[in-house]
This record gives structure tokens, C-alpha cells and sequence, in this order.
């Protein structure tokens, strides 16, 4: 994923469990520790640090050492529309895991219903997009996600 941070283009790709952004020719490492109502602790190159992140679904404003800046998606799917993002399906809004039927391992087909979210009062189902193999399941029932949160690695 492309993001915009004030006039810098960053990089943001998933590296298994963790991410890396590519900023100013440089890679850095980020691992979400927790995230929970916009708020995230994330160990960014071994140093722990704490942001808080609030969206009007384009924009981003994040808020990092008391100081808030804003990102801009520059890449990705529309607004609205499942999508694979580098093998993992990821939440299509803000909601609520309701079930997970799918375990680390198991072989799923196309079309096969992985879990189940609630948001905005309605139930998503989110689909297995190819036949494989379920490498990661990111979400527990009765777990909160954010958009664009990856839910379940499927290779």
C-alpha cells in the first residue's frame, strides 16, 4: 500500500506477521504490538512507540510524539470492495468479528466463506478469493477491526 505523508510517498508492504515501509530509500521495520480504538503500539525498528489514528475513510491522521500528520491512500482497492492485499483478505470496514470458520492450514475453495463480520448493523461474509491454503488467521470471534486490517493469509 502507497501512502502519501505530507508530500513523501511511503511504502507500506506485509512482511509475514509485521510490515515494512520503504521511506527515503530506507526500509523500516513496524510490528503492531496492539491495536485497539485508534490506538496502536507498534515497535518500528526495535523502538516502541504509540500513535493514535482516526480516518474519514480517503485520509488518515496520525498521531505520533504529540505531533499529527496526515495520510493520503494513493494506491489500492475502492472504497467498499473485498480485496487480496499481498495474499491476505483483508476487513472491508470498521466492525466486528462474529465467527471464524477456517483454522491455520486447512485447504479452502474459492468462494468458501472464511468468517463473518458485523458492521454498520450488517453481515459480511468474507469469501476465500482462490483455492489454497490458510497460512495465517489474523481475527478471533468477538474481535474489533479496523479497515483495511488483514484477517486471514491464504497462499
Amino acid at each position: 500500500m502507497k501512502t502519501t505523508f505530507d508530500t513523501q510517498t511511503i511504502e507500506i508492504n506485509p512482511t509475514g506477521e509485521n510490515f515494512t515501509a520503504y521511506i527515503d530509500g530506507k526500509n523500516v521495520n513496524i510490528q503492531i504490538l496492539r491495536a485497539a480504538n485508534g490506538r496502536m503500539d507498534l515497535l518500528i525498528d526495535g523502538q516502541r512507540v504509540t500513535a493514535h489514528v482516526s480516518s474519514d475513510m480517503a485520509k488518515r491522521w496520525v498521531t505520533l510524539n504529540g505531533q499529527t500528520m496526515m495520510l493520503t491512500k494513493t494506491s489500492g482497492a475502492k472504497q467498499g470492495v473485498r480485496h487480496e492485499h499481498a495474499g491476505g483478505l483483508i476487513a472491508p470496514m470498521p466492525g466486528q468479528i462474529r465467527s471464524v470458520s477456517v483454522s491455520v492450514g486447512e485447504a479452502v475453495k474459492k468462494g468458501q466463506t472464511l468468517l463473518t463480520m458485523e458492521a454498520m448493523k450488517m453481515e459480511i461474509r468474507i469469501q476465500a478469493l482462490k483455492d489454497g491454503v490458510v497460512k495465517s488467521v489474523s481475527v478471533t470471534q468477538g474481535q474489533t477491526v479496523e479497515r483495511e486490517q488483514i484477517l486471514v493469509e491464504v497462499e
